[in-house]
């Protein structure tokens, strides 16, 4: 069984103090700080570069999962393993070289993830399961933060489980959209077992969101 990790999205965080958001993020015990870089062109918004993931680095020891909303993904890879990230997700929608792309995340040393928007079938990332750590699988359509859960895309969940199961692979499902303290047991159930988390984490006392989510999934 793959471990539950919380991911909590700096998307929703202060922008203006990154050091003290991550800091306080790890003292909540969450496993992973996701870092959303949004282009402008994949999605409508824009976010970070490269440069403000590696002048977080110093000052976290979380696992920073970067989640590249970007087209082109193959041609920023490098950059953000050097800026510090220890996880980096790429978009099946994003590239018509997906197998490459992946490729090159493993040979910078850095570990791969792939993403499915909620209308990509589970059918487009069959044939790169093997290369993967991780799956991601959006639970709202990529752009903006504060968008409800759609439940319907837990079918894609428990498709992967079974993939998993039947190719004997041991990559971790993430999910990312509209996780609370509710959404997060449905997630679960499904057979995900990392979960991002921004407005839910970063609308009140983080410490206490982050561990009503904790809570879920052990209850």
């Amino acid at each position: 069984m793959n471990s539950y990790k919380i991911a909590p999205s700096i998307l929703s965080a202060d922008y203006a103090n990154f050091e003290s958001e991550l800091k306080k993020l790890e003292a909540t015990g969450a496993e992973y700080a996701h870092i959303d870089i949004m282009d402008g062109h994949f999605v409508p918004n824009i976010s970070f570069g490269a440069g403000v993931v590696a002048s977080m680095r110093p000052h976290s020891k979380l696992a920073f999962d970067c989640h590249l909303m970007v087209s082109n993904p193959e041609h920023h890879i490098e950059e953000f393993a050097r800026a510090g990230a220890d996880i980096i997700s790429i978009h099946a929608e994003a590239t018509s070289h997906i197998h490459g792309a992946l490729q090159k995340i493993r040979a910078a040393g850095v570990k791969a993830s792939v993403v499915i928007n909620p209308g990509t079938p589970v059918e487009a990332v069959k044939n790169v399961l093997n290369l993967v750590d991780q799956v991601l699988v959006m639970t709202v359509n990529p752009g903006f933060g504060g968008q409800a859960f759609l439940p319907e895309t837990m079918d894609k969940v428990r498709e992967l489980v079974v993939l998993r199961e039947v190719n004997q692979l041991g990559f971790d499902i993430e999910v990312d959209g509209g996780i609370d303290n509710e959404t997060i047991r449905v997630a679960k159930e499904a057979g995900a077992n990392v979960f991002v988390a921004g407005s839910y984490v970063f609308k009140d006392d983080v410490a206490h969101q982050v561990h009503t989510l904790k809570e879920a999934l052990h209850d």
